[in-house]
């Protein structure tokens, strides 16, 4: 991890999307870094949330703007010149994209877009990270992993807004970047999970609600599977990616980062691995939805690529990371120093 250091120490980076659960822990490694952070995104989603809580306003430049305004967003570029940029802003939510399908592709597609044509017209930027989900691919319910070559087409208008924020991405680069300065990558990443997410229609988050309350959790499906991450490690694939590209177009691309397969695991699975950490009689009931949107039942990556052209593999499993959430949570349920444990775990990952 030293080299991430060395290479990020000074340097000027755009977060789109920085008040979110992920952008937040993403602003916390680059301050470790020494890196210069300028944000960009919306007031944060929930209340309480993981930016307020860390004080993030105080520590990085933090734009309060929509990612649909070109040409605030394009000024704010012109303003600050970063070199790398990674793109998080979006409408994330499956179930709110059936509820509100026109912002969802409005934000997903045209924020995209946006960011894209700020790079397309300044000459600041040299690596550029798209992060976008492991639900852009046409989910056949299959046993075995998608690749990056799978065809993109996500269900619901999430995933599909998604998998049209690649193919805007790939076009921008056939059409414009391949002769120029810039590095280009996507990044499709699994369920990702720690501490600071308050978000609506997630597991962990309804988890610590519901223990919060002392009542039993509510899980609608425990029997699909899904591909379970802490945070760390898709946000220092990110780094890495967005780093190795800088220098060497060679390395940019689509890429999978997702866990090891006994980390797929069932809803039930990892809501038992909560109770189980978590102590204090923690318990579940399964409560299943009559006519509720379609999600996919069963949902897993191939990581070969990343692991073999980096030679990236995962640090934690899904029990460890399940033990880092619970450990931030009961730290902010004490009124303790929520900045200072990320701070803890960002190290220990580092030094691991």
């Amino acid at each position: 991890m030293k080299n991430l250091k060395d290479f990020y120490e000074n340097k000027t980076v755009l977060i789109t999307g920085h008040t979110g659960f992920k952008g937040s822990w993403l602003c916390h490694i680059l301050l470790n870094l020494g890196a210069k952070i300028v944000g960009y995104a919306l007031e944060p989603e929930t209340e309480p949330s993981l930016f307020c809580l860390s004080f993030l306003d105080k520590k990085v430049i933090s734009i309060i703007s929509d990612i649909r305004d070109y040409e605030k967003l394009k000024k704010e570029f012109d303003t600050h010149k970063p070199e790398i940029v990674f793109h998080l802003a979006a409408q994330p939510i499956v179930r709110d994209s059936y509820k509100d399908p026109r912002y969802t592709y409005d934000t997903n597609v045209m924020g995209t877009v946006n960011v894209l044509e700020c790079i397309r017209n300044t000459d600041c930027v040299k690596s550029f990270l798209n992060v976008t989900t492991d639900k852009v691919y046409k989910n056949k319910e299959w046993v075995w992993g998608y690749r990056e070559n799978e065809e993109l087409d996500g269900y619901d208008p999430y995933s599909n807004s998604k998998s049209l924020s690649e193919l805007a991405t790939w076009t921008y680069v056939r059409s414009f970047f391949e002769d120029r300065n810039v590095s280009v990558s996507t990044a499709r990443a699994g369920n990702v999970i720690g501490g600071g997410d308050f978000s609506n229609d997630r597991i962990i988050p309804d988890c610590v609600r519901a223990v919060e309350k002392c009542e039993d959790i509510i899980v609608r499906n425990p029997y699909s599977i899904r591909p379970y991450q802490h945070v760390l490690e898709p946000l220092f694939a990110y780094l890495m990616i967005a780093e190795k590209q800088y220098d060497n177009k060679d390395y940019q691309g689509a890429y999978n980062v997702g866990p090891n397969e006994t980390d797929c695991v069932t809803t039930g699975t990892l809501v038992n691995l909560f109770c189980k950490n978590w102590g204090n009689q923690a318990r579940w009931k399964n409560i299943s939805e009559k006519n509720a949107p379609h999600e996919a039942g069963f949902l897993k990556l191939d990581c070969s690529l990343i692991k073999s052209k980096f030679n990236w593999k995962p640090k934690w499993d899904v029990d460890e990371a399940i033990k880092k959430t619970c450990s931030w949570t009961k730290i902010w349920l004490e009124n303790g120093d929520v900045a200072n444990e990320m701070l803890n775990q960002i190290n220990l990952y580092m030094e691991e």
